[in-house]
């Protein structure tokens, strides 16, 4: 049986540990607020460039962006994979590279290779431990996502695209529901779907919003070209912005059930400790009844 000092110790060094989840758990109470907001701000004009997009698309159906032509010639795939920089967030990551690893095997089962940009240190240390070919990555994106970062990096998947040499391009992120639940997603980013386009649409429609005949200048080409671009752009910046709002809640939660938990470790040795005093005393008590007895 371990010693009173010894026990004094554990409790002490628990202490110790649990100041620092629940210093954690307040940190990320606070930046979970911001990004929850940053994450509500972005989405307005998301959603007005995703309408712009849908209705574009159905007025002029003569032109086609080469975002919205489905290849199958190059038997390569790509994959933007957002992850968080730093761990302590329960099992978020986990679940989101496990969600991209069943992809990664149905794709290579069917004769296809796989290029990544990663976003985020988790991500890129799993892509770079399983072999995956990884074209670019961003890491140390710090709270607030910047999309001059961001551009660069998933520009090297978006133009392979555009000349033919992927078939397809994943994004992978973990959407924000609510504090207490954090989904994680794979959805196809390229090539644009009209199904999805049209779902937009009908969206947009049921939300009160009308169908506009633009008119382009310089051209329609021009306009579309620049326009499908920045609408996968905002995509993968929301993508971004919804990861880390999803991070800091579930860091919070991981931070709350570890200082939880921390405090009924401490419990459970504060009753070993006063078990163990108790059985000293005792033998001490019964060692001085024996010698008087014995004088």
């Amino acid at each position: 049986m371990a010693t009173g000092k010894e026990i004094r110790s554990k409790i002490k060094s628990v202490e110790n540990t649990k100041k620092i989840t629940k210093a954690m758990e307040m940190v990320a109470a606070s930046k979970m607020r911001k990004a929850q907001d940053r994450m509500r701000a972005a989405r307005p004009y998301s959603e007005k460039i995703r309408n712009i997009a849908s209705n574009l698309s159905q007025a002029n159906p003569e032109y086609t962006h080469p975002f919205m032509v489905k290849q199958d010639n190059s038997k390569n795939v790509g994959f933007i994979v957002v992850t968080t920089d730093k761990g302590l967030c329960g099992g978020m990551n986990t679940n989101s590279l496990r969600l991209l690893t069943a992809k990664l095997r149905e794709l290579e089962g069917q004769g296809n290779k796989v290029q990544a940009v990663a976003i985020g240190n988790k991500g890129l240390g799993f892509l770079n431990r399983i072999g995956a070919n990884v074209v670019a990555h961003a890491v140390q994106m710090g709270d607030t996502p910047h999309l001059d970062k961001l551009i660069g990096p998933v520009k090297v998947l978006l133009d392979a695209y555009q000349e033919g040499r992927l078939d397809a391009v994943y994004l992978v992120y973990t959407k924000f529901i609510n504090t207490m639940k954090q989904e994680p997603m794979l959805q196809q980013l390229l090539p644009l779907s009209a199904d999805r386009l049209e779902a937009d649409r009908k969206a947009a429609d049921a939300a009160g919003s009308h169908s506009w005949d633009y008119i382009y200048e310089p051209d329609v080409q021009s306009v579309i070209d620049e326009l499908l671009v920045r609408y996968v752009e905002a995509l993968i910046y929301q993508a971004v912005a919804e990861n880390m709002a999803s991070e800091q809640s579930a860091r919070m939660v991981a931070m709350k059930s570890a200082s939880d938990n921390a405090g009924n470790v401490i419990g459970e040795l504060k009753l070993v400790y006063n078990k163990t005093r108790q059985a000293a005393i005792t033998k001490e008590l019964s060692e001085i009844v024996a010698g008087a007895a014995a004088v």
